[in-house]
């Protein structure tokens, strides 16, 4: 008998995280991969072209589409409403799934979510009214239905156990940077056409405080290294915000490059001409830009939060905050060490990209099939 894992992929029919998307393609894929002997992996996506989904994810044995709409579908799951999806080996790589009452142990019915973000429960502001409640609903019925809950970090784990009543149903599985994810052989010309300099501080991130922007530029500035500043993933129409912020830091006007949200070769591209990633981000959130930069040997320099020294560990420089809670000056100090000598500058790029080894979406998938043979 052949035992079917059906995956959730809300975010390729109707994308509301480029993140999320592109984890939950390479998860999906990466578990077709993985499938053990006698098992095959079913994709659940809400009313949409499912063509797209067959060129995303090949190898599935089927592809279930809802008769709704994703927005609409995401309002009956948070009501508990019956939506046709449910029964069966459940896996959403986000919180989007089916978390009714079931049966486990006589219908080996399952659901398992994902939680990527815990902004909806540290930083609610900086989310929509409606996304953030969304999110605190959904993990209330995790709490009564849910069989397990996956987080990418041990301390997400820990946060994420202090705000619901999971118990010991919280599992720790690592993202990982997207499959192929490589500096493209046409990455000048790429630069060339997103208006970027060759050789620069890159940042990720927007306006919200808990991106840390403001750290970030400030560490540039204070680090006299006088090379330009990257931005990418800054929201629609942060660009003057951005720049005034990088004003007040101290950072000329004209070294100030805001992007928006890259495709993965055009990140690619912009990573290799990257000469360091800092990371002054204090979200309680899996830090994507981060694993990209060790994935490609970019020296990290990053704020020293719980999550990033997990993930970074021996791969970058982390940095303690100053009494008054800023990470500035040691960002700057460490940025400036870590550019200050070729030799220093290699030394830090051979440390990212032996940390980034240590991520994969293959070995993902093999602990998320584990995880449903183990429930």
């Amino acid at each position: 008998m052949t035992a079917t894992l059906r995956v959730i992929l809300d975010q390729l029919v109707a994308p509301t995280d480029a993140a999320l998307a592109e984890a939950s393609r390479d998860l999906a894929r990466a578990l077709v991969v993985a499938s053990p002997t006698g098992c095959e992996v079913e994709v659940v996506v809400p009313s949409g072209p499912s063509r797209e989904i067959e060129a995303e994810v090949p190898g599935v044995a089927s592809i279930q589409r809802s008769g709704l709409p994703r927005r609409e579908l995401a309002a009956a799951l948070q009501l508990g409403i019956p939506t046709g999806i449910g029964g069966g080996m459940i896996h959403s790589p986000t919180m989007f799934a089916p978390l009714v009452k079931h049966d486990r142990v006589h219908d080996h019915d399952q659901t398992v979510i994902t939680v990527w973000d815990l902004r909806a429960w540290e930083h609610p502001g900086e989310l929509p009214r409606a996304e953030a409640g969304w999110q605190r609903a959904m993990l209330k019925r995790a709490v009564k239905h849910a069989d397990a809950v996956v987080v990418p970090t041990h301390s997400m784990g820990e946060r994420l156990a202090a705000a619901a009543a999971l118990g010991d149903r919280i599992r720790v599985i690592a993202g990982a940077a997207p499959t192929g994810f490589a500096v493209p052989t046409d990455e000048v010309g790429r630069r060339r056409e997103l208006g970027l300099p060759e050789g620069y501080v890159l940042l990720a991130g927007g306006a919200a405080e808990s991106d840390g922007l403001d750290d970030g530029f400030a560490a540039v500035a204070r680090s006299q290294l006088q090379v330009p500043v990257v931005v990418i993933d800054a929201g629609d129409g942060e660009e003057p915000i951005l720049a005034d912020r990088a004003a007040a830091a101290g950072l000329p006007e004209r070294l100030l490059h805001v992007r928006g949200t890259l495709q993965a070769h055009d990140r690619a591209a912009v990573f290799g001409a990257a000469l360091a990633l800092v990371a002054p981000s204090r979200r309680m959130a899996f830090p994507w830009r981060v694993l990209e930069g060790l994935a490609l040997g970019v020296p990290v320099v990053a704020a020293g939060t719980d999550v990033h020294r997990e993930v970074v560990v021996d791969g970058g420089a982390l940095v303690e905050a100053d009494a008054s809670g800023s990470f500035a000056d040691g960002l700057a100090a460490a940025l400036a060490e870590a550019l200050g000598s070729t030799a220093s500058a290699e030394r830090f790029a051979v440390l990212a990209s032996d940390r980034g080894r240590a991520f994969s979406w293959r070995e993902a998938a093999d602990r998320v099939w584990q995880l449903h043979a183990d429930l």
